[in-house]
């Protein structure tokens, strides 16, 4: 047995000792917060004074243990902010849009995105783990339009005739409301791609539904043939626990590299102290920061929105305060163009 295969058995032993038996994630969601006045009377809030919309138009939807880290009685806490529907969104706003990025000029085939050089996107699924109120794909739409749909067929028809593409990124949607054996069935099928190097996941469940880390789930990215780079979602210091951060080093024990990335959202994370704390914390998870994201300005989500200036001087504040690998990116996605333009 070779060093390497050692140090792999002795991973999978250990991920094996620090998870539960029986992750249970589906339970999890069955159980999950789907109306705003049931969520905001277990915080001991009052729906009213929230504002909130009993009938948003995009559904809620919060596990109950994202819920857990919400602090009652405090109806400014920085998670129940991003996930309780408001009626603001029933409002239209001169400059939000159904599709801010360009999503649906960038479809080449069912459930496939390519907008940038040597790297498609795939839209894995419509579901989510936690309905974030400033979803830019809210308004997808994933009935007509998913690469599972046929076993793949159509994504792995396009990826196969071009050549350029070397790096698959899964997205939704969340790749992880998917099954460990739809994944495997994907993975199986690029494995004979050649020119495929690279698998990224785009995830919230490791932060917002820890339980889905499970040993199958680990052993599918382990045994994967080409790199693995998991990027996670996470816009707040108060989002990490002990389990996200055992989750975390669960993945990290298969070999995958994992990146972090934040949206700046006004009244959740506009501080140079939260955004600071926050950056620490996911390195303290095992997360290294990557991209700091100007909101996408998707209809229904003006309430978030922070102004150029003011995210160009937080940004110049975590350059001050932070390490260089501590300080993300500070980006924006504009439709049409060649990558994530940075803010400047």
């Amino acid at each position: 047995m070779t060093r390497f295969d050692q140090e792999s058995q002795t991973a999978s032993v250990a991920r094996r000792r620090t998870q539960p038996k029986q992750s249970g994630w589906r339970s999890e969601l069955r159980e999950a917060f789907r109306s705003p006045t049931e969520l905001l009377e277990h915080l001991g809030l009052d729906d009213a004074r929230m504002n909130a919309a009993s009938q948003p138009p995009f559904p809620m939807l919060v596990p109950r243990a994202f819920a857990g880290r919400i602090q009652p009685h405090q109806p400014r806490d920085p998670i129940l902010l991003q996930v309780i529907p408001d009626m603001d969104e029933h409002r239209d706003r001169p400059g939000y849009a159904s599709d801010p990025v360009g999503d649906g000029v960038s479809r080449r085939a069912r459930g496939l995105l390519h907008k940038y050089s040597g790297r498609v996107l795939l839209i894995t699924t419509g579901a989510c783990a936690v309905h974030c109120r400033y979803c830019f794909r809210q308004d997808f739409p994933y009935a007509a339009d998913i690469a599972a749909s046929r076993n793949w067929a159509d994504a792995i028809a396009y990826i196969d005739r071009h050549a350029d593409v070397e790096e698959v990124i899964l997205s939704g949607g969340d790749p992880l409301m998917l099954t460990t054996r739809a994944l495997e069935s994907l993975t199986e099928q690029l494995k004979h791609i050649p020119h495929v190097r690279r698998l990224r996941l785009h995830t919230r469940l490791p932060i917002v539904l820890p339980s889905r880390v499970t040993e199958r789930l680990c052993d599918w990215l382990s045994g994967l043939p080409f790199p693995v780079v998991i990027v996670v979602h996470a816009n707040h210091a108060q989002e990490f626990d002990a389990e996200v951060d055992q989750a975390l080093g669960r993945l990290r024990e298969t070999g995958a590299h994992l990146l972090n990335q934040t949206v700046l959202l006004a009244g959740v994370n506009d501080s140079a102290d939260l955004l600071c704390d926050l950056m620490r914390r996911s390195l303290a998870a095992g997360v290294l920061p990557y991209y700091l994201h100007v909101l996408d300005r998707v209809r229904g989500a003006a309430r978030f929105d922070c102004d150029r200036q003011q995210a160009l001087q937080l940004h110049e504040h975590l350059r001050i305060q932070l390490s260089g690998y501590l300080v993300p990116r500070l980006v924006r996605e504009e439709a049409g163009a060649p990558y994530k333009l940075p803010v400047l």
